[in-house]
This record gives C-alpha cells, structure tokens and sequence, in this order.
C-alpha cells in the first residue's frame, strides 16, 4: 500500500521539478518547444514514418525508432538537466566559495567588489554566474544590495545557494557586517559540506555493492555463453563477443555513475610553468615507458604473427598480452610517488598558513620577512617550497607571481585555491591572522573529509582486485570445460551426424575465444583503473599502477586455472 501511495508521489515530485526547470529557463518556454521540442518531434515522426514506409527490419527500423524517441526525450528533460549541473556545480564548490568570500569581507574592499571579485572566478561555474546577477542587479538596475540578494534568492534553482543568500539579505539589511556573519556561517556552513561528502561517500559505498553484484551476474552470463554454443550448437564467437561488449558497456556505465557521484574534490592542480612542477619530472619516464610498451608490443606482435624466428608459444598467451603493458609501470609508479608527496604538502599546509598569519600580524612585516624565520622549521614536503618562495619574494618577485609558482611546486589543488585566497585578503589588506585561521580551519576539514574518500578507495580497489581474479578465473574455467569436451568427442570416433546430436564443437574456435577473454582481461583493467582515479580524483596516469597490476592479475590467474584445472583432469 505504501509503495503504490509512493510512486504517484514520486512521479508527481518528477513533474513539478520539470515544470519549475521550464520556468527558470533563461530562454522563454514557447521559444524553446517552438525551436528545440519540436524539431525533435518531428525528426521523431519522420523516423517512425521511415521505417513504416521502407517496411525496414527489426534491427534496422528499431534502433532507428528509438533514436527519434530518444530525441524527443532529450529535448523535454534537456531544461531539468541543466539546472541538475547547475545546481550539483553550486554544491560541490560551496565550500571554497564561502572560504572565498569571508577572506574578502575581511579585507577593506567595498562590498559590492567582494561579489565582482567571486563572479571572475570561472572555476566557480555557476556560483560566479550568480554572483554576476548580484552585481548586475547593483550596477545596472540600482538595487540595493540586500535586495540583489533577495531576488536572486527567489531565482536560484539551489537550495543551498537561496538560503545563503536570504540570509545574508536580512544580515545586509539588518547593518551587520557581512565579515561577522560569514565568520558566524562557517562552522554550520562546512559542517553541511561534510555531511554532503560523507553523503556521497556512502552512496559510493552502495555503488561499489551493486557494481559488485552486477559485474558478478556478467561474468556467470559470459560464462554460461562460452558453455552453451557446445550444446545448443549457436555461434561461439558470436555469443561471446556480444556477452563481452554487454560487459564492458556494464562497467563503462558504472565508471560514468562513480564518476557523477564522486565528491569534486581534485588532488592535483595541473599548471605547466616554467618552473619544477611534480609531473614535469614524471614526463621523461612517460616517455621512457611508452617506447618500451610500444617495442614490446611489436616484438609480442611479431612472435605471434611469425615475423620472427621464435616460437608462438614460447610463453603461454595470457602472458604475453600482459608483457606490452608492462612498461607503464614506469611512468605510473613515478606520478604516484608524486600524488603522496602533493598529499603530504596538503596535510601541512594548514599548520604553515596558520602560522605564517599569526607570525605575520605580531611583527607586522611583509611576508617575505617572516618566511625567513618559517623557511627554518620542519613542514615536511613542503619545507623546500616554501624556501623557494622566500627566495622568490626576497628577490622582489611579484607576490602574486611567487605564490603561483609555489603551488604549482607543490602540484596541489588545495595549496593553490587556499594559497591564492591569503594573498588576495593580505593584497586588499586583510587581517593576517584572521585570514590564516580561517583558511586553516576550512582546509583541515577538507583534509579530514578526504582521509575517508581514501579509506572507500582502499576498498574499492580490494573489490576491483578481488572481482577480477574471480570473473577471470571462472572464464577460463568455462574455457577449459570446453575444450575438455571437445577432446571427448575427439575420443569417442563418432559420426558427424552422431556428434552434432550429442555436442557442437565443429565451429569452436578455441583461440578466437581465449584472444576475446584475454582481451576482456585488459578492458577490465582499464575501466577499473580510471574507476580507482574517479573515485579519489587523482591523477589519470597514476592510474597505469592499477592497469598493469589488473592485467597481470588477470593474466596470472587465467594461466593458474588452466594449470590447476589440466592437473584435476589428468588426475
């Protein structure tokens, strides 16, 4: 009874949230059904019409037929989608943005030029654009601020983002500074980011459980498709190769969903200087490892092909397949010493920022002197950059240039977004004790918040491991079950007509359907190697550890069951 009372409500919940989408468009409705709905109709009718008409085959017509459909669909729910991204961009920046604006209501710039500041902030996305409304409304219309605030609160498709605002409209017109009840938000405020990441954290954790399940239930059906052809006398290659794109179109599906869901929270802060930034000293070995892939790829190649004078089977074929990869280890082995290192530079950056206020506002001196006292004392990772910048101040570098090479030195997302926040609140005049204590604050939550993505990582990647050896070994299994039943057919001497009765192994193509597995074996780890990096937002090319650690996990096992098997079949 629930259940039925349920889904109306959810279908209806469904429909409001469109209807409100269509409402908050920038382009009018009926320009918008006039010039996108309508074609796609249409185009959605003729497809149908098409079909009828050329009387075309099921799998011509089909997939025809619904590309128009699909057509139509996108264009109705095209105006919900956009305000999802909008609003999912709102929330998952939220965090820095109010980090943001209360280090610029501490300086001494005129309100209205802390929202200008925030809307040239692209990385904001839609919270710059908001913040650009705010400052048109002020500029152009003459609003008042509070009143800015206010309406714009009323048009924002984000909850969090409205309420915000309505808040800070009644403070603005109340006469409260806004530095005062931003320092008073932050406590709530974070704590609301660090509820939402953990929020997603969990909703990773229920992925991983139905990925789990999924990919499970994929590999029973691959298997069941290398078995059945034997009996039922269908294609083998054919069921296997369409089993095998079902599950690599499964897994793509769920890398795409982890993706969405994972927390934006990127490690690394890619910026190519001219100075030493950590993947600046991995692009050699990039180099390095993939010649050696690509040598190693033409000599396995030619070994196979017989281009040269070594036997096709001199190492067993899984194996082989893993070789080429090999190579890549390289290159991710040395990012990933690279991506702890940035890891250490962020856990900390929050001791030096807070020290490097408070000292700064006791000797009221420039930054530069100060760090000639903090470049002395132990902030692990980070010591040599931060002597590097102080070199670069005391030089006379630009400020703002200095601190722009520190992090990209430090190749940290983090270090840079905060980093640049303390030197735009010193520049504009900001209290740098205030500013250094509450970028810390801020930043150690984020670092806490990221102690357990990591954690959920760590048992993804003992999920990804644990499942591959699995859905390998069963694969190969199947494989050898087969090939076992050839070879009793092969014993019994039977006719063609008695033989095709009992089993049809007359078009099995036994290396045709190993290369597919094998093949199989490196698309999974390719796919859950970017799986493991969508998951904890690092690197991509730190992602080869997995690949090539995945694909000899699969390689291995593969070769082990074939081993074990021919063993319990000789015995």
């Amino acid at each position: 009874m629930s259940t039925a009372t349920q889904q109306p409500g959810d279908v209806n919940a469904l429909i409001s949230s469109i209807q409100e989408a269509y409402r908050r468009m920038e382009m009018p409705v009926r320009t918008y059904l006039l010039i996108i709905v309508l074609p796609s109709f249409v185009f959605a009718v003729g497809t149908i019409a098409i079909t009828v008409a050329l009387s075309l085959s099921l799998t011509v017509g089909g997939p025809l037929v619904l590309l128009g459909l699909f057509s139509v669909v996108a264009a109705l729910l095209y105006p919900k989608a956009v305000q999802d991204r909008q609003r999912k961009q709102i929330r998952q920046r939220f965090h820095l943005f109010l980090t943001h604006i209360t280090v610029l209501s501490m300086t001494n710039i005129n309100r209205v030029e802390i929202f200008r500041t925030l809307a040239e902030e692209d990385e904001y996305q839609a919270l710059a654009e908001e913040m650009g409304y705010l400052v048109a409304l002020v500029d152009t219309w003459n609003q008042s601020l509070d009143d800015a605030c206010r309406m714009r609160a009323r048009q924002v498709n984000s909850p969090l983002l409205s309420d915000f605002l309505e808040r800070l409209a009644y403070t603005i017109g109340g006469g409260q500074q806004i530095s005062e009840f931003l320092i008073d938000e932050q406590e709530s405020i974070i704590q609301q980011f660090v509820i939402r990441y953990e929020a997603d954290l969990n909703k990773l954790d229920v992925m991983k459980e139905l990925y789990l399940s999924m990919m499970l239930s994929t590999a029973f059906v691959l298997v069941f498709a290398i078995v059945l052809p034997v009996l039922v006398g269908v294609n083998p290659t054919l069921a296997v190769g369409a089993v095998i794109g079902m599950f690599v179109i499964v897994q793509a599906g769920f890398v795409y969903a982890i993706h969405t869901i994972s927390p934006y929270d990127p490690v690394w802060y890619i910026q190519e200087t001219a100075g030493d930034y950590p993947l600046k000293r991995a692009m050699p070995a990039m180099v390095v490892g993939g010649g050696l892939s690509i040598v190693c790829f033409a000599v396995v190649g030619g070994i196979l092909l017989g281009y040269l004078p070594i036997e096709s089977d001199v190492l067993p074929l899984p194996i082989m397949a893993a070789i080429p990869v090999t190579p890549l280890l390289i290159p991710g082995w040395l990012v990933r010493r690279e991506e702890k290192k940035v890891q250490d530079r962020d856990s900390e950056f929050p001791s030096f920022i807070r020290a490097l206020g408070a000292v700064e506002s006791v000797k009221q001196t420039s930054t530069g002197n100060v760090l000639e006292t903090l470049r002395k004392k132990d902030f692990g990772s980070l010591t040599k950059n931060i002597d590097n910048l102080y070199k670069r101040l005391n030089i006379r570098i630009d400020s703002t240039r200095s601190w722009g090479l520190f992090a990209a030195e430090t190749g940290s997302y983090l270090i840079q977004k905060f980093g640049d926040m303390y030197v735009e609140g010193r520049r504009m005049g900001g209290d740098p004790k205030m500013l250094g204590q509450v970028i810390s604050r801020n930043l150690g939550e984020v670092l806490k918040v990221r102690e357990q993505r990591q954690q959920a990582t760590t048992t993804l990647i003992g999920v990804l491991y644990g499942l591959t050896a699995a859905s390998v070994f069963s694969f190969f299994v199947g494989l050898e079950v087969v090939e076992l039943l050839m070879q009793i057919t092969e014993d019994m001497n039977l006719s063609a007509s008695q033989m095709s009765f009992l089993l049809s192994t007359k078009q099995y193509d036994v290396q045709m359907i190993e290369f597919l597995l094998i093949l199989t074996i490196v698309l999974n780890a390719v796919l859950s190697s970017i799986m493991i990096r969508v998951t904890d937002r690092g690197h991509m090319l730190s992602g080869y550890v997995h690949f090539v650690a995945l694909t000899w996990t699969g390689a291995l096992t593969a070769e082990l069951t074939r081993y074990v098997v021919d063993a319990l079949i000789s015995v």
